[in-house]
């Protein structure tokens, strides 16, 4: 079969519609957004996003490279003060590349399913700020996983993970001369 090279009007319009649902699910693009990490325009800067991501899918008769486009990604989610480091967004652009193949076949079958996802509400994240704080907890909307399923399985996330107890408090040391010794919170835990 061969893939047509340029995409119908319906699929441009689908094509659109799906970079915006899988940029909008991209659980750490909504947070750069969210907290302004790029400014007070990042919004709109969000939005030049969607549209520069779409120029790069339809440009004429150019190869398109996957490792382009995570490029494309990264370079402008570090304009945004953002360095990502979990994967997210390889993710994002091989369901970019995807869905744009198969807009081309006039297959819009990830779209539909993201479209009938729901992003889950209140995920719980980790955020480090370049090692200032320890660590802290933000909730954010949009669905963390980019896999275009059409099954989410709730259990899947907490296949190898052992539940803990909670650390202890210790009771303060209290040195010679009368004062509370208080440890760094830094390498606790940390290495053996």
């Amino acid at each position: 079969m061969v893939v047509p090279t340029q995409l119908t009007a319906e699929a441009v319009n689908q094509l659109r519609e799906g970079i915006d649902l899988l940029l909008g699910r991209w659980s750490a693009l909504q947070m750069a957004i969210q907290n302004e990490w790029g400014g007070r325009d990042t919004r709109q800067k969000a939005q030049q996003l969607a549209v520069d991501v779409y120029h790069w899918l339809i440009r004429p008769a150019e190869a398109l490279y996957v490792d382009e486009l995570e490029d494309l990604l990264d370079d402008f989610m570090l304009s945004l003060n953002t360095e990502i480091d979990d994967g997210s967004i390889d993710e994002v652009a091989d369901n970019l590349m995807i869905m744009h193949e198969e807009c081309l076949e006039g297959n819009f079958a990830s779209i539909e399913r993201l479209r009938q996802s729901i992003p889950a509400a209140n995920h719980r994240m980790q955020v480090v700020n370049g090692g200032d704080d320890d660590s802290d907890t933000a909730s954010s909307s949009g669905d963390e996983s980019m896999e275009m399923s059409d099954e989410l399985d709730p259990s899947s996330n907490l296949s190898g993970m052992t539940i803990s107890e909670p650390p202890r408090a210790q009771a303060p040391v209290v040195d010679a001369d009368g004062w509370t010794v208080v440890s760094s919170r830094r390498n606790k835990g940390g290495r053996p």
